[in-house]
């Protein structure tokens, strides 16, 4: 198709060399799922001859059936003085089985000399033979110039004959990296430009790409010049995490690419899926991506009072593009600088009838600023927002009360790991229960107390679990007595909320913040289910 640009997601290789990202065999399993399902044209999942899990990942993986993605293995060209046929690495990646295989060699003559020590003539040869014998085996190569835009700025002549030889071999593609982050967009498209003539002058039907990283935070700019420069091959990873400072992050530059420069990067329909794909990596990996652009919870979020009133009249005037078209949602953050408009455009998905000069948004804007004042904070807490517009419109009535509950935290003795014991009595409905649980520390024995004591009656608590918890002193200068605030954040799997609980006993304040978070939960599915038997 013409503008087609190919994406490589190597989330799992060059990703997983970030610093706390870790991945499981299952975990990787549901990586690719979640890629292939997004529409990703290759996925680099992994170096087969680094360690035995991802030997074992390759074995399982072939046996997945991708509707859109092709997976790649990494690996680097021949050792140094070691025969193609001879080198075990080559063959791990033989054995992998996947249909294409990403290589990467040096394309600096300051590496190939002071760092491979080798002669440049021998780092050629181990380019070539590698690509070669891979081509020989059927494999479709794609060859990663490592360190290309330092070695296009040292010595231009050693690193076009890099590429040289890869396309005299039969590579397919040649990808052009910034391996260590440095370059800027100006060099960028030099060395792309340049690389482009040397590839039609060499081969016919093979494309260049760009690998860049962010150590000077312009992997995404870098990517996009070099694009625009003629790079129809982008890799990066979808949250742009990754080795260092991380890689391009592919959640923000494929909708860059497609709505901005018109380009294809995903099968059509495809983009509006990114943030909920995102958002399911995110969780894999374990990161938090509020911040990123497009996909992250901040990315459509607006907290003055003046910017909800332009959106709400004008959604050009303070959003760049349309959030549906991405999967994202327009959030208005409730605060006392955020007005009365932003108030009943939230309150609005509970009442459409509500308008800003409403009684209930005059009350709900008196109530949010008095709650503040005392140290409540609802921009970050979307589920006790939501709770407490219901409170206010009469739309509320408690699931469970908690008659009782007790936190114990025992220090056996210096050395041992502390543990902590919580139990829990609600009352539901005219029955009670009483259930007791144990936890790395109080808040989450609690919480498994009363999850485990609320079970019997709300089973699908069974899938709710918290995934974030933040805690901030409100006013130090009360020292160990000063009030705190504690925002909670959980998810069930599908939906993903926040709630916060403000006291001066951090254990209230956490009491009050995990009640919402469950009281969110079972109102939303209770509803859900009955606007299913509806239709």
């Amino acid at each position: 198709m013409e503008n087609t640009i190919e994406i490589l997601d190597t989330s799992l290789r060059d990703g997983a060399q970030g610093e706390g990202i870790t991945f499981s065999v299952r975990d990787k399993l549901a990586v690719v799922k979640a890629l292939d399902a997004l529409g990703v044209t290759w996925i680099e999942a992994g170096n087969p001859g680094s360690n035995p899990k991802d030997a074992e990942f390759f074995r399982l993986a072939a046996e997945l059936k991708l509707e859109h993605a092709r997976l790649c293995a990494f690996g680097s060209t021949r050792k140094k003085g070691v025969r193609y046929e001879d080198d075990k690495q080559l063959q791990s990646l033989l054995d992998a089985n996947t249909e294409a295989v990403t290589i990467f060699g040096k394309s600096s003559y300051l590496h190939v000399t002071q760092v491979l020590m080798v002669e440049p003539a021998e780092n050629l040869a181990m380019i070539g033979d590698t690509v070669a014998f891979l081509k020989q085996h059927g494999r479709f190569v794609i060859y990663d110039a490592e360190h290309f835009f330092d070695g296009f700025a040292e010595n231009v002549d050693y690193a076009l004959s890099t590429l040289k030889t890869a396309l005299d071999a039969g590579a397919d593609r040649i990808v052009l990296c910034d391996t260590n982050g440095g370059a800027f967009p100006d060099a960028i498209e030099q060395g792309v430009k340049v690389a482009l003539s040397v590839v039609s002058d060499t081969a016919s039907g093979v494309i260049i790409g760009i690998h860049a990283h962010n150590d000077s935070d312009l992997a995404t700019a870098n990517s996009l010049t070099a694009v625009k420069a003629g790079c129809c091959h982008v890799q990066g990873t979808l949250l742009g995490f990754g080795e260092r400072c991380g890689n391009t992050a592919l959640g923000s530059l494929i909708p860059s690419l497609e709505l901005k420069l018109g380009l294809h990067c995903l099968p059509l329909g495809k983009l509006e899926h990114i943030s909920t794909i995102c958002r399911q990596i995110a969780e894999i990996a374990n990161v938090s991506m509020p911040n990123m652009p497009y996909v992250g919870s901040h990315a459509f979020a607006h907290k003055a009072g003046m910017h909800a009133d332009g959106i709400l009249k004008l959604r050009s005037s303070f959003e760049h593009i349309d959030p549906t078209l991405v999967g994202n949602d327009r959030r208005f953050l409730m605060s006392e600088v955020g007005g009365r408009s932003a108030i009943a455009e939230r309150a609005r998905k509970l009442d459409p009838s509500l308008t800003k000069e409403h009684p209930v948004v005059s009350a709900l804007a008196i109530r949010l600023k008095s709650l503040e004042a005392d140290g409540w904070q609802f921009e970050g807490a979307d589920g006790s927002f939501e709770l407490l517009v219901r409170r206010e419109l009469g739309r509320y009535q408690p699931l469970f009360k908690i008659i009782a509950y007790r936190v114990v935290t025992e220090h056996p003795n210096g050395e041992a790991i502390a543990c902590s014991h919580a139990w829990a009595k609600v009352l539901v409905d005219g029955q009670d229960d009483i259930a007791a649980a144990e936890g790395d520390g109080p808040v989450n024995a609690l919480d498994g107390a009363l999850r485990r004591a609320l079970k019997r009656f709300y089973p699908e608590l069974e899938q709710m679990r918290l995934t974030d918890y933040k805690v901030r002193v409100i006013d130090g200068r009360d020292a160990t007595a000063a009030r705190v605030r504690v925002l909670i954040e959980s998810t069930d799997g599908q939906r993903t909320w926040s709630t916060v609980g403000v006291s001066a006993d951090i254990i209230d304040a956490s009491r009050a913040a995990l009640v919402d978070s469950i009281e969110y939960k079972l109102i939303g599915d209770i509803e859900r289910r009955f606007k299913a038997y509806l239709t």
